[in-house]
């Protein structure tokens, strides 16, 4: 069932509609939905906002600057359970994560090398980003250091994925203005494609590297 049949159709637009006043305290419950949909799912959840923006319902300076730095504070977060993985509370926690022991290995020397080649694979493609940045706090590097990579990583990267969801948006915007909810879908729809498309990108690399391998 679509956004629409869940919360009827004029009742969603309604809702939307609350999002295009500039003031009182509509905007910060947008802007914080905004923020905690980033720490769960950044990258879609910035292109729907993008979208938004494209559309003329949000600013495009402020959804790129939530979105900025609510990806700021969960990757701190990640990188502080990692510096505290020497705990028995928490390193089973860190495990559950996706940082087991085998991976420790493969990614404790990869630390050594250049955390920074480490946070731009993890800004790239996304996926095992948590393990990467879990393995960096776990391994000691400075968060200034860390901080110092992902602070002009997650800027651009915000950007690119606010920027796709504006083009989407604007695209829209004259056409749907009485139906943002349907603004809404389409950011939504680019959004997963791009996860899709970056996730079988990777699964095919990493297909390519074991064969290699095992040749």
């Amino acid at each position: 069932m679509t956004p629409a049949g869940l919360l009827g159709v004029d009742g969603l637009d309604g809702v939307l509609g609350l999002v295009q006043r500039p003031d009182g305290p509509t905007l910060g419950v947008t802007l914080a939905v905004l923020f905690l949909g980033v720490l769960v799912e950044g990258p879609v959840v910035s292109v729907v906002a993008g979208s938004l923006a494209g559309a003329g319902l949000l600013d495009w300076w402020v959804v790129w600057l939530v979105a900025f730095a609510a990806d700021v504070v969960a990757d701190s977060v990640i990188y502080v359970l990692g510096r505290g993985g020497r705990r028995p509370a928490i390193a089973p926690l860190l495990v559950r994560l996706g940082l087991t022991e085998r991976r420790w290995e493969v990614l404790r020397a990869k630390v050594g090398g250049s955390p920074g080649r480490m946070v731009l694979g993890a800004k790239l493609v996304d996926v095992g980003a948590i393990p990467a940045f879990l393995a960096i706090g776990l391994a000691g590097v400075s968060y200034r250091r860390f901080v110092a990579w992902v602070v002009p990583l997650t800027a651009v990267r915000s950007a690119l994925l606010v920027g796709i969801g504006w083009v989407v948006g604007g695209r829209f915007a004259a056409e749907l203005a009485d139906r943002p909810w349907i603004i809404v879908a389409v950011g939504l729809g680019v959004g997963l494609v791009l996860v899709a498309g970056r996730a079988l990108w990777v699964r095919a690399t990493t297909s390519r590297k074991e064969n290699a391998c095992a040749s």
